[in-house]
């Protein structure tokens, strides 16, 4: 049985860093998310994708992700962005939306019971309508970027009122409530609703807030960082993912999950698109976890 819903975009990203170019590889939120949530849990997916879908994505997708979910109509969206040497900030090029223009969720009956659900950077109304079809999630983590903030920022703050955690990055915290201040944006989501704000720092690792208690994780200190895309929405889904298989929803968890959140975003910026991930184990995980907690032992 699933674990975790995702929703989110599943796309064809090209993308270039001072470290090499990728041409038209698997990416996308609900991509990066659910293989992350997978090393944890077993997640199920929606979205959609175009006819022009190479098989062979279906077909890795399928090893560790349930794609009932999938939608395949038209043609694919397709992102293209670059990095300069300010690895925190991807920079678009062009960006197709495709099929997702008109995309409405439509909820397999199999997942509509799901208790774990993470909405994936997605249009907030999408996220919504997910919400409305389903059977009373017992925990919901909400990631969103600077584009929704802009455009349907009413339809956001909507979600944001439903949701358990609210994911997003420093920039979009400061943007989303108007302040230079993370710990009072912190405070101002919170109030509306969520048990617990987690604002991501890139590689500067990630800030938690609950009502009573801050938690500041590190970031692991890579040497080389081949390409970002798609950690925030590895973190989110480890995050998840961990948080489904442990049951456990306390603060003291969540810095847990957070790790591991972090853990899996280290691993995916070594390398392009799902390279990454593709080549690592638990033990691998587990490894660089406790580094981790060497990191922040004092």
């Amino acid at each position: 049985m699933n674990e975790v819903l995702i929703i989110g975009t599943v796309a064809l990203d090209t993308i270039e860093t001072p470290f090499g170019k990728v041409y038209k590889t698997l990416g996308g939120s609900a991509t990066y998310a659910s293989f992350a949530a997978s090393f944890f849990s077993k997640p199920a997916l929606i979205s959609v994708v175009g006819n022009d879908f190479p098989k062979g994505h279906i077909k890795l997708m399928k090893r560790r992700v349930d794609l009932d979910g999938l939608k395949i109509v038209g043609k694919t969206f397709q992102w293209e962005g670059f990095y300069e040497y300010d690895m925190n900030e991807a920079k678009t090029r062009k960006t197709e939306l495709n099929s997702l223009e008109n995309f409405k969720v439509e909820v397999p009956k199999k997942y509509k019971s799901i208790k774990h659900v993470f909405l994936a950077n997605i249009d907030p109304e999408q996220q919504l309508e997910t919400l409305r079809q389903m059977n009373k999630p017992e925990f919901i983590v909400l990631d969103t970027m600077n584009f929704w903030i802009n455009n349907k920022k009413n339809a956001l703050m909507d979600v944001i009122k439903k949701v358990d955690v609210l994911l997003l990055n420093d920039g979009e915290a400061r943007q989303l409530f108007n302040t230079l201040n993370l710990v009072n944006a912190a405070s101002r989501a919170l109030k509306l609703g969520p048990m617990a704000v987690i604002i991501k720092k890139g590689e500067h690792g990630a800030l938690l807030f609950t009502k009573n208690r801050h938690f500041n994780a590190p970031g692991y200190p890579l040497e080389k960082i081949v390409d970002p895309t798609g950690c925030g929405d590895s973190f989110g889904g480890a995050f998840i993912g961990y948080i489904a298989k442990t049951k456990d929803l306390s603060e003291k968890n969540f810095r847990k999950a957070i790790v591991y959140g972090s853990v899996i975003a280290s691993y995916n910026a070594e390398g392009f698109g799902l390279n990454r991930l593709m080549g690592i184990k638990l033990k691998d995980i587990e490894g660089r976890y406790k580094e981790f907690h060497d990191i922040r032992e004092f």
